[in-house]
């Protein structure tokens, strides 16, 4: 007899002597001793509200490991509810897109507050987050605080990007396999741009730079991009529809009128040639032409990029909300702002930010915050 239909029978034995158990405690009740009713019942009580509580019972493959769920009743007292995905997200809701083309895998404190900000005003919808670090047969994700905090949200996926497999199908895939590309000294934002306009024109919905900070739901912005100053879009934020004209001369433009050398060529200097192409107009103003919008400033980048230090800068509670009365997210130009010390809590705009819209972020912010400062003393 083999081990697996040892078991089977050991099993069957079990089941078998059900019957009899049952029947015994039923004669002993029956009989003489009706204070066992009363404990039979609070077993059986116990029994039905530990099987309801821990799941016991369930089939074992669908069931979430004991380590999952200790991170789950660690998560429940910051994840909202209407985060409950059971069903899964409507077809007709875009996913949005974050993309991190280094190999990069130790988030930032802005990094996973851009995540969390999205998962929280964007619970209908898929947060994916593609990472070139993640290596495709690496089935898990590396220790860190950031990928455990986002984790916790049951729309975030934080997935490895597979450029070979991104841009197959589309007039980038040929630019993407020349070697000496990755010589220049633009190389990562390029290929950020090249990626975003892919992930636009393959699968539409959103995408994101990771130094924004989301405050609302930005999905009735379809077909749209931002102005961010000085007459040129930006493709910090993008909202399309999946395999939209739009797109299709970005990437056509970005493989055609290709330089790699000057900074922006391929970002938004790109979107403002198309844009400009698109609408026939030699100057960007906010404006609806042919289905593509050019959002005003304030929507995605109420922060000028000149002034990037204004966002450091203490603001009353009524001053902030002023500032972003007409603002669905907020861009925090990274590239200039990463070096500047935020002091964590302040009155700082930025703090602010974090404090409202990626509370749990904020939250890790303050306690090694905290922890730097015991250090110190």
């Amino acid at each position: 007899m083999t081990a697996a239909s040892g078991e089977q029978a050991l099993a069957g034995e079990r089941k078998l002597r059900m019957p009899s158990c049952l029947l015994k405690l039923t004669r002993v009740v029956l009989s003489h001793k009706p204070f066992a009713l009363f404990i039979i019942i609070v077993v059986f009580v116990s029994l039905a509200y530990h099987k309801l509580y821990w799941g016991i019972g369930e089939d074992p493959k669908s069931s979430v490991p004991t380590s999952s769920l200790s991170a789950e009743r660690s998560c429940a007292h910051y994840v909202p509810s209407a985060l409950n995905m059971a069903g899964g997200p409507s077809p007709s809701i875009g996913n949005v897109f974050f993309v991190e083309t280094s190999e990069q895998t130790a988030p930032s404190y802005l990094f996973s507050c851009s995540v969390e900000s999205a998962a929280r005003t964007h619970p209908a919808s898929r947060v994916v987050v593609l990472m070139k670090g993640l290596a495709k047969e690496n089935g898990s994700l590396p220790k860190h605080w950031a990928f455990s905090l986002l984790s916790c949200f049951p729309n975030v996926e934080i997935l490895p990007l597979d450029l070979t497999e991104l841009f197959s199908g589309t007039p980038l895939a040929q630019w993407f396999l020349q070697p000496q590309r990755q010589q220049e000294p633009h190389f990562l934002a390029v290929l950020s741009d090249a990626c975003r306009i892919v992930l636009m024109w393959k699968f539409g919905g959103i995408y994101l730079d990771t130094d924004f900070i989301v405050l609302k739901n930005l999905q009735n912005l379809t077909n749209a991009l931002g102005i961010q100053g000085d007459s040129v879009l930006n493709g910090a934020f993008l909202s399309f529809e999946p395999k939209h004209k739009f797109m299709e001369l970005c990437m056509q433009d970005f493989v055609q009128n290709y330089n790699g050398w000057v900074w922006g060529h391929q970002g938004p200097e790109l979107l403002t040639r198309v844009f400009k192409k698109w609408c026939s107009i030699r100057t960007i103003k906010s404006m609806s032409c042919k289905g593509v919008s050019a959002l005003a400033q304030e929507v995605v980048y109420p922060i000028p990029w000149q002034d990037w230090e204004q966002l450091f800068e203490a603001v009353s509670a009524l001053e902030l909300q002023k500032l972003l009365k007409n603002t669905y997210a907020v861009h925090i130009w990274n590239k200039l702002s990463h070096g500047t010390k935020l002091e964590i809590p302040s009155q700082a705009l930025l703090a602010q930010l974090y404090s409202q819209f990626c509370p749990v972020t904020y939250t890790k912010m303050k306690q090694d915050s905290e922890e730097l400062s015991r250090r110190a003393v």
